[in-house]
């Protein structure tokens, strides 16, 4: 395995249209990105995956879409008006900004390299405040959410009357959060605008510690089945200077990431904090009443949280691998999952002439069908297949001579670059067959 570094992660998405800095032309605007052609369907797909496994795959799961603007006493209420603070230090030679928790303050500047250049440590609110309707006044400041946790437990009560749920049940959801970052770095890893994937499950008070196990094995699981290697995952319990005051117990999956081992999701026992806090500032009963035992009780949560952009850096960094298969001749490969690849198949003519690319053209609009489909008609046979190792693509049908005369094509597997011919009237069922036993080869 190659050295897989963040640069070599960072070019490889700007050549091949994963992921571009927002704004680049301009000069581009710090912690923000913009997801290319190859970018977006990886997210997509990433989030599908989770979106299934979450939902279709437990029967006591149900979705929710919240708003991204909220009243803000659910800010006030969820502590991240007056606690969502970092420490902030500014250098007055370079007008640097650094979290002081970060950085050794009797040490020189790490831009300018100028001592004793520090303010003050001041508190920094991480999130981003504006204003709604036509005055901007105190009365009018929203908040652009710092997660998405919280329209969850607001819209507690309303999943409850119309869905029809029992606790235990969980619910869960995907969208954008803003964090009003102080330093962003690490590419996707830290930035201001990002996407999280969060359910959070309602249980009777005193079982939160069978479904706490239970939720950390299905979570490391998910990421086995999405393909990632085993040994570049592993599990940190928050220690007693980590663990939130509101917390019972909470663990982070971590991943092994260019930069060294980082937190990739969080699994939390959050006892019956956050609907208590909500139903002390909103006067509003968010207890629950079991249909089975008339008990009524304020459920204990056990969250998942993961970050999506993160499950995007963390797939590229996985799959990510530069092998030598000549002496000198050194190809690029992702080696993705195919539930998750971008383009599942890539549909080459030999040539263009003779009939070829037509007869591609038609099989390529079956295809699509069923699977993301790439066709590519540029460039000898060799180089096309580069290519298409580079952004992850499991699957090459190549359409040549001999598929005019007896109906076969060549099928490429990116992982081996093995070779077999199949009959396109089976190629469809065949791809569905392969993805479906994919496994990873060992050292790949």
């Amino acid at each position: 395995m190659a050295e897989v570094t963040m640069d070599k992660i960072v070019s490889l998405c700007k050549r091949r249209g994963f992921i571009f800095q927002s704004s680049e032309i301009y000069g581009g605007l710090s912690g923000a990105y913009d997801y290319g052609p190859m970018g977006v369907e990886l997210k997509n797909n990433i989030r599908d995956f989770w979106w299934k496994e979450m939902t279709q795959l437990h029967d006591d799961i149900v979705g929710l879409d919240a708003s991204i603007l909220m009243h803000p006493r659910v800010w006030e209420a969820s502590g991240h008006v007056s606690n969502f603070t970092d420490p902030m230090v500014d250098c007055k030679q370079c007008k640097s900004r650094f979290r002081a928790d970060q950085i050794d303050l009797s040490a020189p500047c790490p831009v300018c390299g100028t001592k004793g250049s520090f303010t003050e440590p001041r508190n920094f609110n991480l999130m981003f405040q504006s204003h709604i309707g036509a005055n901007t006044d105190s009365s009018s400041v929203v908040y652009l959410r710092p997660e998405t946790a919280q329209g969850i437990y607001v819209d507690f009560k309303n999943v409850v009357q119309s869905s029809r749920v029992k606790v235990p049940f969980g619910i869960a959801q995907i969208g954008k959060s803003f964090r009003n970052e102080i330093t962003t770095k690490n590419f996707i890893f830290r930035s201001c605008e990002f996407e999280q994937m969060e359910m959070q499950f309602f249980c009777k008070p005193g079982t939160e510690d069978e479904w706490f196990p239970y939720w950390r094995g299905q979570r490391m699981d998910f990421y086995i089945r999405m393909g990632i290697r085993p040994e570049s995952l592993r599990w940190h319990q928050h220690g007693p200077d980590e663990l939130a005051f509101y917390a019972k117990d909470a663990y982070d999956i971590q991943f092994l990431f260019p930069m060294g081992w980082q937190e990739l999701e969080g699994v939390h026992s959050r006892t019956d904090y956050d609907l208590s806090q909500h139903q002390t500032f909103s006067g509003k009963d968010q207890s629950y009443l079991d249909p089975e035992t008339n008990d009524r009780y304020i459920p204990y949560v056990v969250e998942t949280s993961a970050g999506l952009t993160r499950n995007v850096l963390m797939a590229l960094s996985d799959a990510y691998d530069e092998e030598e298969i000549a002496p000198g001749d050194v190809r690029t490969v992702l080696h993705f999952h195919p539930a998750i690849a971008p383009v599942k198949v890539a549909v080459l003519p030999l040539v263009k002439k003779d009939g070829l690319d037509e007869y591609a053209q038609k099989l390529e609009k079956e295809l699509r069908e069923d699977y993301t489909v790439f066709f590519d008609r540029s460039g000898a046979i060799g180089r096309r297949y580069r290519r298409q190792d580079e952004i992850g693509t499991p699957y090459c049908v190549t359409v040549d001579y001999q598929t005019l005369e007896d109906n076969t094509v060549t099928l490429r597997f990116r992982d081996s670059m093995e070779q077999v011919r199949v009959p396109v009237a089976g190629i469809a069922a065949r791809i569905k067959q392969e993805m479906k036993d994919y496994k990873r080869p060992q050292g790949k």
